[in-house]
């Protein structure tokens, strides 16, 4: 198969998926394309839609963002995923090639820029920012870093990531690498009507990154975010649609914790992107006690918006255009900085709207919290968020204490992410707040709940009327 993709045979395919797809199903496809305008949704046809998500997201992009709505509506039965794969493996497989070039072209640039290292340890002062402020700068010094490690030997007893994805069946070589994020805890139910647990962690080495599926839930307490582990007797397994090796660490499997292994943050933030489509919503108050460069995403109402300025770099760069802006939550206000293209994004938003800012990066100066755009940045005005009033079935929880809870929960087929109070959640629930809530809550999972949201948070919570 060559790797050319003709538009016209993937406008022809695309034609033909979308009308595969149910009217519901179409509605929510639509809603989760976010850079077709919304006036463009409720004007165009069904048959008028290829073209229109072709211009908007690019002939590459367009086959990503397909192939990822497609797996979250969920359509992957074979009368979709079939046409769809064949477009997917393609792009795949120029992607990889491409990745190999700019490889070879990185171990060339390092014999030339010895002196870069500093990008990455930027600071704000007097209108004057460094490179790691900056997300195209950020990315050249994370690409730089990126091919030291790949040069950088690795043990032999070690199976790098890179190797671990075109593996296939039992494993015994070990692999080492960070937990750089780790899903709630989620319950499945044998054929024997039995519950058991699992929970899925996106690791990194000095190569790339991969998401595993671990089972069990006294893994689910000992593996713990930004540790690094060593997994030996795993299973890797095809996915015949994605084309992509999946990772199981299994009972059996043998978990220890190690040193540190050298993670290029590129891959950390790549890595982010593996559980969640954006990292959880949170609180501002919250969002503002993570360490510097921690991916968040927020979500509330913009109260102040400043004009785009010109801000001169600190490397010979020249200037970059930024623009701030001040969103409020009931818990706390932040300001938010726009870097280059992602300004582009705020052009339909005013001041008043309530909109949800994902992968937006931490940046502490002083005691001075702020958020800073990244490559992975998107920011959705959300509709009637004041008000809406849905019946979900809460199937994971994230983190607990006793002011809040963050946890995921079953709503239209999709897994997505909340917080509420922990005491309007522990009456609804019917159990006491003290001692080991989140054991507690564990045992009366999955849970269906009547709730009122705004955004991501839950306002009112109670226990859904049993059928």
């Amino acid at each position: 198969m060559s790797e050319m993709i003709s538009e016209t045979e993937w406008k022809e395919t695309l034609t033909l998926i979308l009308e595969e797809l149910r009217s519901q199903q179409f509605t929510k496809m639509l809603e989760m394309l976010e850079k077709i305008p919304r006036s463009v949704k409720t004007e165009r046809s069904r048959e008028e839609m290829p073209k229109i998500i072709i211009e908007h997201y690019g002939l590459e992009g367009s086959i990503s963002a397909i192939a990822d709505v497609m797996d979250l509506i969920p359509r992957r039965d074979a009368r979709v995923q079939d046409p769809l794969h064949t477009f997917v493996k393609k792009l795949r497989k120029k992607q990889k090639k491409e990745t190999k070039g700019k490889k070879r072209k990185c171990e060339s640039d390092l014999d030339s820029k010895d002196n870069k290292k500093e990008a990455a340890a930027g600071f704000m002062k007097n209108g004057i920012i460094s490179d790691s402020d900056s997300s195209d700068e950020e990315r050249e010094a994370d690409q730089q870093k990126s091919c030291k490690s790949d040069k950088e030997n690795i043990p032999s007893w070690r199976k790098t990531i890179h190797d671990l994805r075109n593996s296939d069946g039992l494993c015994q070589k070990p692999i080492v690498g960070k937990i750089v994020q780790k899903s709630a805890l989620r319950i499945y139910v044998t054929k024997q009507k039995v519950k058991r647990f699992f929970f899925y962690v996106a690791l990194a080495d000095e190569t790339n990154c991969i998401k595993a599926m671990v089972y069990g839930e006294e893994r689910f307490k000992k593996i713990t975010e930004k540790n690094f582990y060593m997994f030996r007797n795993y299973k890797m397994e095809m996915c015949d649609y994605t084309n992509e090796n999946n990772m199981k660490v299994f009972k059996d499997s043998t978990v220890s914790r190690t040193p540190p292994v050298d993670v290029p943050e590129e891959l950390e933030v790549e890595a982010q992107m593996l559980i969640y489509r954006y990292s959880p919503v949170c609180s501002i108050a919250k969002a503002k006690l993570f360490d510097a460069k921690t991916l968040v995403s927020v979500e509330g109402t913009v109260t102040k918006i400043d004009p785009v300025e010109h801000v001169k770099l600190k490397t010979k760069r020249g200037k970059k255009e930024k623009r701030d802006f001040i969103l409020k939550d009931d818990t706390d206000s932040i300001r938010i900085t726009l870097w280059g293209k992602d300004i582009q994004q705020f052009r339909d938003k005013s001041h008043g709207d309530f909109v949800r800012v994902t992968n937006v990066k931490t940046s502490v100066y002083y005691d001075m919290v702020s958020l800073n755009s990244t490559d992975y940045t998107r920011i959705l005005k959300i509709q009637n968020a004041e008000v809406q009033n849905v019946t979900f079935k809460i199937i994971g929880i994230t983190a607990t204490n006793k002011m809040e809870t963050h946890l995921e929960a079953e709503i239209n087929g999709q897994v997505e992410t909340f917080f509420v109070e922990s005491k309007l959640l522990a009456k609804a629930v019917g159990v006491r707040l003290e001692g080991d809530f989140e054991e507690r809550l564990l045992q009366n999972m999955p849970f269906s709940a009547d709730v009122v949201l705004q955004g991501s948070k839950i306002n009112k919570i109670t226990a859904a009327e049993k059928m």
